[in-house]
């Protein structure tokens, strides 16, 4: 009864025109990877100059890293409401000039109070665009096809690693850091651009689209919305969520997993350029491989864990690998590529657990709390961002570089441990993990 209405759905889903996949991912994602860029950047900058002209310590340049992630909280409820009843298209539209606008300015600093200012700003300007571009895709995407949309545009972090880092590089060898931030905010006018000639809100307002998927999709997504509607939604309030146990652990999770990776994003440059002892340009080159393994990593691990029906298994390996990666980078310094090899291999586990981590909220809550919920974990646990690069910058000034990467390695291992902490429920029983689409090598 099931397999034949499943086969039904998945032979209708065929016969629909998908032009939405060509005219709306593409777009989501290349916004989200300016976004990247603009964030990231200043990893480049400041072993590239910025510090020395500046007169910015490493205690300064890892505040200056992080206090992006305390501006990137304001905007995230706001952007996720004006998406659904307003409009996501000119909330990003607004959103890439902010972006452009601060980028050049960035470029224009003459200390590092202006500096701090505008990444401050840069986080608030970029608060929004995940709740808003995800919202869009519901928009856009039935629920057949939303997990798939989503994991594509989730793809903007490790892409945006791959072009950010030769990029960076390159533009600094030929110019130098302030041409960096001012060439990658023109970028985000081109975005514009193409953002403003492509996008749309929703189906019911698309010229381009097909009568045939317009109306597929009008009446799937409404059906989907009254099926919602029909069920008995308890008030889900910000309080009751912050008073469930189980998601203080998973804030804490994602906390100190978020210290890990934009501790180690953000400093990695650094740590290339003087382990290497290469140009700003080489390193650009170098950094490119750590984020072709992230895409391989999640790849790997999303794949075992659908097959498998192990959550807490498939966070705790890669957050566990990050940490003995990053160990090893430091124990093996003396022998370059081999430290540089352990560099790689936190590459590859650097975002390995998120997309599974991401599958656990809606096994331990009920569904009108599981939204608040990753609201919730993803802006506490982002505050990471703001620790994980001052924590290093800190422990540089008064230590060295070395004591900053073992404090990412043991924040790492002790998120790795509270992962096999979560309760058992966040696996998926082996019968139903047998069912799941990514459990056949044919599966997409």
């Amino acid at each position: 009864m099931n397999i034949n209405s499943d086969t039904l759905q998945n032979k209708l889903l065929k016969e629909i025109p998908k032009q939405r996949w060509l005219r709306i991912i593409p777009p989501i994602l290349i916004a989200c990877i300016i976004s990247y860029m603009d964030r990231v950047n200043i990893a480049f900058a400041m072993p590239g100059g910025m510090d020395a002209e500046l007169g910015i310590t490493a205690s300064m340049a890892g505040l200056a890293g992080g206090i992006f992630f305390i501006g990137y909280l304001f905007l995230q409820v706001p952007g996720g409401k004006i998406a659904v009843h307003g409009s996501g298209k000119k909330f990003i539209g607004w959103s890439l000039v902010a972006w452009m606008v601060i980028s050049i300015l960035t470029g224009l600093v003459t200390n590092q109070y202006q500096l701090l200012f505008l990444r401050f700003a840069l986080g608030v300007a970029e608060g929004g665009m995940l709740p808003v571009v995800l919202t869009m895709i519901c928009n856009w995407f039935p629920d057949a096809e939303r997990g798939r949309a989503n994991a594509i545009v989730i793809m903007f972090v490790p892409i945006a690693g791959i072009i950010t880092a030769p990029l960076s590089g390159w533009i600094i060898s030929a110019l130098d850091w302030r041409w960096l931030f001012i060439i990658e905010g023109l970028l985000s006018a081109a975005v514009l651009v193409m953002w403003a000639l492509t996008v749309c809100d929703r189906p019911q307002e698309a010229r381009w689209i097909s009568a045939e998927e317009k109306n597929w999709l009008i009446t799937t997504l409404a059906a989907e919305q009254k099926a919602i509607a029909g069920k008995e939604v308890k008030n889900a309030s910000l309080s009751a969520v912050l008073s469930n146990k189980t998601m203080w652990q998973l804030i804490a999770l994602n906390f100190f997993y978020q210290t890990g990776i934009y501790g180690y994003t953000l400093w990695l440059p650094t740590i290339l350029k003087e382990l290497t002892h290469s140009t700003m340009g080489q390193v650009g080159v170098l950094a490119i491989l750590p984020y072709i393994g992230a895409v391989a990593g999640m790849l790997l691990f999303s794949s075992l864990s659908d097959r498998t029906g192990k959550r807490k298994l498939f966070v705790f390996l890669p957050l566990l690998g990050f940490a003995a990666c990053m160990f090893l980078s430091v124990i093996l310094k003396n022998y370059v590529w081999v430290s540089y090899a352990a560099l790689v291999g936190c590459g590859f586990f650097l975002q390995s657990a998120a997309g599974v981590f991401w599958t656990i909220p809606a096994k331990l809550f009920s569904a009108e709390m599981a939204g608040g919920a990753r609201g919730v974990i993803n802006a506490l646990g982002n505050l990471g961002g703001f620790c994980g690069p001052y924590a290093v910058g800190l422990l540089i000034t008064f230590y060295s570089k070395d004591a900053g990467v073992y404090c990412l390695a043991i924040s790492l291992t002790l998120a790795a441990f509270m992962a096999l902490l979560l309760p058992a429920r966040c696996d998926v029983p082996a019968q139903s993990a047998a069912k799941l689409p990514g459990s056949h090598a044919s599966a997409a």
